[in-house]
């Protein structure tokens, strides 16, 4: 099965970067993934991948750290609709029956999927939450229009006042060490390892599918980065971090200007991957960006997992 999915990933534009076989190697390791395959008339019609472990003796199909999405992929169709909805149906029923025997799922979609009715009649759950996504990127003078005037501001701050400049070719190590700053600004432990981000950051360089952006001032003190990942259809905002130091400078709306500017240049959208903090998406949307909702997908049928999530749950509440 992987062997044509890889195969699928080389030639297929529409599959988004996180579902890809070398996204999935890079973030989990080449035998660490699996995916389910439906195939009709000797294509393949729609594809599944997922990350599985092993805890309290069950199987597990979690998020991968730093992929925003998976789910399936469906190519598409030219029936009609009422067709299409029938087809979707019997394609999603035909992934479910390949997924493992699980204790617990949860998957991000694409919220280009839009249907997850096939998933409901089989037992799943379905939270909606909401990403910001630029739909286009070729007029620059109309994105700056939809900024909101602080961030419109901030940029001329960075730009004017404290001067600073960007730079597309920050290493990777220095990336690290100003991502690091939005953790321990919260006295938070990093959530991912360095190892795991040299790692994307090796495969997104092998693909050219990776650009940092950095902030620095004339004393080449950098206040704050961007780093960004494109495919054909969209780019998106992975990962971020600043100086807490130097945070007032307006140096991260500069960043991520500079990086709307860039993807205008490879991809057609732009996604800020949404949050459901605050005030991080209180920043998101100040860029004009519009809120777009996707489904998060859960099934628990282990008596054992239910009982760790509400303990963890109720935990988090105290």
């Amino acid at each position: 099965m992987k062997d044509k999915y890889r195969e699928l990933c080389l030639i297929e534009p529409s599959i988004p970067i996180f579902s890809r076989d070398w996204w999935l190697d890079a973030v989990a390791g080449r035998d660490n993934w699996d995916v389910a395959i439906v195939e009709k008339g000797g294509q393949i019609r729609a594809s599944m991948p997922y990350v599985a472990r092993e805890r309290y003796g069950l199987k597990e199909v979690t998020m991968p750290p730093l992929t925003q999405t998976l789910g399936p992929w469906l190519r598409q169709s030219d029936a009609k609709y009422v067709n299409r909805l029938s087809q979707q149906k019997d394609l999603m029923n035909a992934l479910i029956d390949q997924l493992p025997n699980f204790g617990h799922f949860a998957q991000n979609w694409h919220y280009g999927v839009t249907n997850w009715a096939p998933f409901y009649w089989r037992g799943f759950q379905q939270t909606t939450r909401y990403t910001y996504v630029l739909r286009s990127l070729g007029d620059e003078e109309h994105l700056w229009g939809g900024f909101q005037e602080n961030i419109r501001g901030d940029i001329r701050k960075a730009t004017n006042r404290f001067q600073l400049r960007i730079h597309d070719e920050c290493s990777i190590k220095d990336f690290i060490e100003l991502n690091r700053f939005v953790f321990s600004r919260q006295g938070m432990e990093v959530p991912y390892s360095e190892a795991l981000v040299h790692s994307i950051d090796q495969a997104c360089v092998a693909h050219n599918a990776r650009k940092i952006f950095d902030a620095e001032d004339d004393r080449g003190e950098r206040h704050a980065g961007v780093y960004l990942i494109w495919d054909n259809k969209s780019a998106y905002y992975l990962m971020g971090g600043g100086n807490p130091d130097l945070r007032n400078s307006g140096a991260t709306s500069l960043c991520m200007w500079e990086a709307i500017k860039f993807a205008a240049t490879v991809t057609e959208r732009f996604d800020f991957e949404g949050s459901m903090i605050e005030p991080v998406e209180r920043f998101f949307r100040a860029f004009g960006a519009v809120q777009t909702p996707y489904f998060a997908i859960r099934k628990t049928p282990s008596i054992l997992f239910q009982g760790y999530r509400c303990l963890r749950d109720w935990k988090r509440m105290r």
